[in-house]
């Protein structure tokens, strides 16, 4: 109801399972896909990966938990990001819009907690990650500002360089490393231990 009211967005199909979401998406062909994480036959993560795998939808993740522990998962099988379901309709209608434009998004209150949290035990401490090498030292640099939540305008000023020379880094860097969008660069930042988790 709060998504079919916006004169922008037409709801093209509803799922009550994994699996129905998975065929949905493939026969309605949607540009982005509201995705819960715990659902009957087949749980939105599984979902999210056959999606992402097979489709061009952008998959948004929905948690109860600010710390749900499927966050990364979902992360890993391809969403562009989640969301918390106790947020205000008018957030999630601006998150929809903007995972359509073809940016990511995370619930702004858990973004470097979760992460932080969650790959605080996915690798051990100083092991290598083989993927950095691919990158120049100012796509390293831009990487570790984008994991730090900084945006485009924001590592500009910091870096001393355009934001358009900002954004070819961003592109550059994800197309090196095979990404899909900033959530998962930013994933990879701390799983990689380029950034360290830090207390919150």
């Amino acid at each position: 109801m709060i998504l079919g009211s916006q004169p922008d967005i037409l709801v093209v199909g509803e799922a009550s399972d994994g699996r129905q979401a998975v065929e949905k998406t493939r026969s309605e062909a949607p540009d982005v896909v509201l995705m819960d994480v715990r659902m009957p036959v087949m749980d939105g993560i599984a979902a999210t990966r056959e999606i992402c795998a097979a489709t061009d939808a952008r998959v948004l993740v929905l948690t109860t938990f600010d710390l749900d522990e499927y966050v990364y998962d979902a992360l890993q099988a391809g969403a562009s990001g989640f969301l918390l379901k106790d947020m205000h309709r008018t957030e999630l209608v601006a998150a929809v819009r903007t995972v359509a434009a073809g940016s990511s998004l995370l619930a702004p209150t858990v973004t470097r907690r979760l992460i932080a949290d969650v790959l605080r035990h996915r690798r051990p401490a100083g092991a290598p990650d083989r993927r950095l090498a691919a990158l120049t030292p100012r796509e390293v640099d831009i990487l570790r500002e984008v994991a730090r939540g900084q945006s485009n305008a924001e590592i500009a000023a910091a870096l001393y360089v355009t934001e358009h020379t900002v954004k070819t880094h961003v592109s550059n860097l994800l197309a090196k490393l095979g990404l899909r969008d900033r959530v998962q660069a930013v994933v990879l930042a701390y799983e990689s231990g380029l950034v360290r988790p830090t207390a919150f």
